[in-house]
C-alpha cells in the first residue's frame, strides 16, 4: 500500500502547481478547428476506421455531421454504439486503432484524421437537454450486474435501454471502474469519469448497490435465483507478483494502488512522492505511473523491462509520452533482487542483463543496481476469485485466468454472462469493455425475450 512509502514533498509542493501537471494530456479542439479537421475525411464507403473500431462506431458519418455543424448529431451517432464514447475519445489508443485504419495514412499524407480529438469534440459539445435515449416499455425482467466498471455500466445502460430493470453490484465506494480508479489522471481529468456515469444512469432503470463484493456480501448462486440474468464485469482485481525475497518490504507498491490513490486525492501536494522511483513493467499501466511520478516531482524514474522496445505493450505513442515527461526507459534487464536498506526499506533494485537467444529470453550475467526510495510493480492483474466461491461459481470454465465465453458473452453456466478484461476474449482495452457490455446486454435481452428458463 502506498502508507508504505516515504512522504518526500516535490518542488512543486502546492496543489495547485501540481494540479496545473494534471489537465487534458492533449488541448481540445476549437470549433473552427473541428471544422477543418473534418473537412480532411473522405467519408470513405465500409469505411476502415469504422471496423478498426471494437465498438462500431460510424466514423464517416459522425464526422460529416461535424462538417455540416450538427455537433449533437454527431455525438448522438457516437453514443449509440459506445456510450463511453466521452472517455474512450481521451483514452482509446486510437493510434493502433481508427487512426491507424484511416486511409490517409498513404505514402503521401501519413496523416490520419484525428479522429479522436474529433469524437471528444462532439461529445463535449453536445446540446442534449436530457438523456439522448428512451427506455422501452418495461419488460418485468431484472438483471444483476456485477461490477460498475465500463463492462458493467455499459451492459446495464442497454439492458435499461431495452426496459429491463437492473441492480449493479459494486464493491468500491464509486462507480466507473478503470475510469475512476485505474486511468492516469491527465487522461481523465477532474471527476469527468463521474460525469460521464451520472449521464449514463440518467436513463433511469439501473440501481448501483455499493460494498458489495461478489464471494463476500454476494453470492452467485444467490443473484442466479433472484435474478433473470447476471453479467460479471469484474475486471481484474488480483495483482501479479515478481517472485522475488523482500517484495512485501515498505516502499515497494502495485503501481494501480498508487494510481487509484492519486485518482481519489483532493490534495495532491498530500501524496508520498519519492524522489527516485522505479517502475518494472511495459505496458500502458506502467508508462501511467512513471509519466505520473514525474509530473508529480519525482527527480528520476526509470522504467525497466527485460525485453526490447519492440516487445512492450504500450503503444509507441504511449513511450513517446514518457520519454518527452523524462522517464528512463531501461530495457532488456529483468528483475533478480530487491535491495533494502538498514531499517529494511526499499532501497534500489538489482537486474539481471537480458538478450535473446534462440528465440527464448536468456540471461547474460551481469547485473545492474538502480538505486530508488521505492519501486512500483506494473506488471499486469488476473482475475482474482474471491473465497468463499459457491459451487456455481467454481464452474465457470476458464482459460488460463480468464473466465470462458462465447461470441455473445455467455459463460459455460446459463443466464449468467461475463465480459471486460476478466474474460478471454478480445484485448484489455476500454472500448473493448464497452463492446462486450453491449453485446452481452443484446444476448440477455434475446435470451430473455426467447423464454429461456435456467436452472437454479
Amino acid at each position: 500500500m502506498i502508507e508504505t512509502l516515504q512522504h518526500l514533498p516535490p518542488a512543486a509542493d502546492s496543489h495547485g502547481a501540481l494540479a496545473a501537471q494534471f489537465t487534458d494530456l492533449a488541448p481540445a479542439l476549437t470549433a473552427r478547428q473541428a471544422a477543418i479537421e473534418a473537412a480532411r475525411c473522405l467519408y470513405c464507403y465500409d469505411a476502415p476506421c469504422t471496423r478498426a473500431c471494437p465498438t462500431g462506431i460510424d466514423v464517416a458519418s459522425f464526422i460529416r455531421n461535424i462538417h455540416d455543424q450538427n455537433v449533437t448529431g454527431a455525438a448522438l451517432k457516437i453514443l449509440q454504439q459506445n456510450i463511453f464514447g466521452g472517455s474512450c475519445a481521451r483514452v482509446c489508443p486510437t493510434e493502433i486503432l481508427c487512426e491507424d485504419a484511416c486511409v490517409r495514412n498513404n505514402a503521401a499524407e501519413r496523416d490520419p484524421v484525428k479522429i479522436g480529438l474529433l469524437q471528444r469534440h462532439a461529445i463535449d459539445n453536445a446540446g442534449f437537454t436530457a438523456h439522448p435515449f428512451m427506455r422501452a416499455p418495461s419488460t418485468g425482467k431484472t438483471v444483476a450486474v456485477v461490477g460498475a466498471g465500463p463492462a458493467g455500466l455499459s451492459c446495464a445502460h442497454r439492458l435499461a435501454m431495452l426496459g429491463h430493470d437492473v441492480v449493479v453490484f459494486e464493491a468500491r465506494p464509486k462507480a466507473g471502474g478503470l475510469n475512476e480508479y485505474g486511468i492516469a489522471r491527465y487522461k481523465l481529468p477532474g471527476d469527468f469519469a463521474q460525469q460521464e456515469v451520472d449521464f449514463l444512469l440518467s436513463v433511469g432503470g439501473i440501481d448501483i448497490q455499493y460494498g458489495q463484493a461478489l464471494g463476500d456480501e454476494l453470492q452467485l448462486r444467490d443473484l442466479h435465483t433472484r435474478f433473470d440474468a447476471v453479467f460479471l464485469g469484474l475486471g481484474l482485481g488480483a495483482r501479479r507478483r515478481l517472485g522475488l525475497v523482500g517484495e512485501d518490504a515498505p516502499g515497494l507498491v502495485a503501481a494501480t494502488d498508487y494510481i487509484a490513490a492519486l485518482r481519489q486525492a483532493g490534495d495532491l501536494s498530500r501524496l508520498p512522492v519519492p524522489r527516485r522511483a522505479i517502475v518494472v513493467g511495459a505496458g500502458n499501466t506502467a508508462i501511467d505511473m512513471a509519466v505520473q511520478l514525474k509530473r508529480l516531482g519525482a527527480d528520476e524514474v526509470t522504467l525497466v523491462y527485460r525485453r526490447g522496445y519492440e516487445a512492450m505493450s504500450a503503444t509507441g505513442h504511449e513511450i513517446e509520452i514518457a520519454k518527452v515527461n523524462g522517464v528512463r526507459i531501461r530495457t532488456w534487464a529483468s528483475p533478480l533482487e530487491v535491495l533494502l536498506d538498514d531499517a529494511g526499506r526499499v532501497a534500489g533494485m538489482r537486474f539481471e542483463e537480458t538478450r535473446m537467444d534462440g528465440g527464448r529470453l536468456a540471461r547474460t550475467g551481469a547485473f545492474i543496481d538502480i538505486a530508488a526510495d521505492a519501486v512500483f510493480k506494473a506488471i499486469g492483474q488476473a482475475i482474482a476469485p474471491p473465497p468463499p466461491l459457491d459451487e456455481l461459481a467454481q464452474g465457470l470454465w476458464r482459460d488460463g485466468e480468464r473466465i470462458r465465453v462465447d461470441a455473445n458473452l455467455r459463460t459455460a453456466v446459463p443466464g449468467i454472462y461475463a465480459g471486460g478484461d476478466c474474460v478471454a476474449l478480445g484485448q484489455d482495452l476500454t472500448v473493448q469493455a464497452v463492446q462486450h457490455g453491449k453485446l452481452a446486454a443484446l444476448a440477455i435481452h434475446n435470451d430473455i425475450q426467447a423464454g429461456a428458463a435456467w436452472p437454479t
